[in-house]
């Protein structure tokens, strides 16, 4: 018996979240079922962000041990030979001694795609929230930039457990290419649901519907009933989980 880490992209529209729940699909359940049915044991994985229904990841981090005497490259084809279409293995490597997935990450990396255009797209409907009217991506940038260091973000999110909602964000940022508009966020550790409703009020932002000071006010009031509502999931994506070592 040995611990592994592996990279895992997965596409969440069609599962409730990461984590195992009771009666619906996730992608840890399909993952430890394709675990157990190349090896026969009951395997119990770890991974590093509880992504949410409908979220996506190109670079979920997960952990896992297992007897297996094969090499390592044969135990990444077999899974991604059992895995739905949705879910693939990117990287499998031995993991070392200490090693968890969510309490050894320094960072983890955020992206959320807009399509701002008037017409929508089917065929990124999957991956991207479509936005018709224009958007003032620079004012929404001024708005991301009020929330880089350490800030308490109550008004947009609740913890996992406890209750601390002081995050150390490393980087937040908005992109625009042509019709595509990315928010890529970096931090410590983030709060349940604090990306997409950071997003829905920055959208405001961008709408002119509220200003960048505004903005800085509901951050610094900690009152959730000020922020936005949530943006959709379909455009958030966890694309990178970082490690010192």
């Amino acid at each position: 018996m040995r611990g592994y880490r592996a990279v895992v992209e997965y596409d969440g529209t069609d599962y409730h979240g990461f984590q195992i729940q009771v009666g619906v699909p996730t992608i840890q359940e399909e993952l430890e079922r394709a675990l157990a049915r190349i090896t026969g044991e009951e395997v119990r994985i770890v991974g590093a962000g509880r992504t949410d229904t409908g979220v996506h990841a190109t670079g979920q981090v997960i952990a896992f041990q297992v007897i297996w005497r094969h090499p390592l490259a044969e135990l990444q084809q077999a899974l991604n030979a059992v895995l739905p279409a949705a879910i693939v293995v990117k990287e499998l490597a031995g993991a070392p001694d200490g090693f968890h997935p969510r309490f050894s990450a320094s960072s983890r990396v955020y992206r959320y795609t807009v399509l701002n255009q008037p017409w929508r797209s089917p065929i990124w409907a999957r991956f991207a929230h479509h936005v018709a009217a224009p958007l003032a991506v620079e004012a929404m940038n001024e708005a991301a930039a009020t929330m880089a260091g350490r800030h308490d973000f109550a008004a947009f999110g609740q913890p996992p457990q406890g209750e601390n909602t002081v995050r150390n964000v490393l980087r937040a940022e908005w992109r625009r290419d042509n019709f595509w508009c990315s928010f890529y966020i970096e931090a410590d550790a983030f709060l349940r649901g604090m990306v997409r409703s950071l997003v829905g009020t920055m959208l405001l932002v961008g709408h002119g519907r509220l200003s960048v000071s505004e903005f800085a006010d509901i951050l610094a009031s900690g009152n959730r009933g000020r922020a936005a509502p949530p943006a959709l999931p379909c455009g958030l994506c966890l694309i990178e989980v970082k490690y010192e070592r």
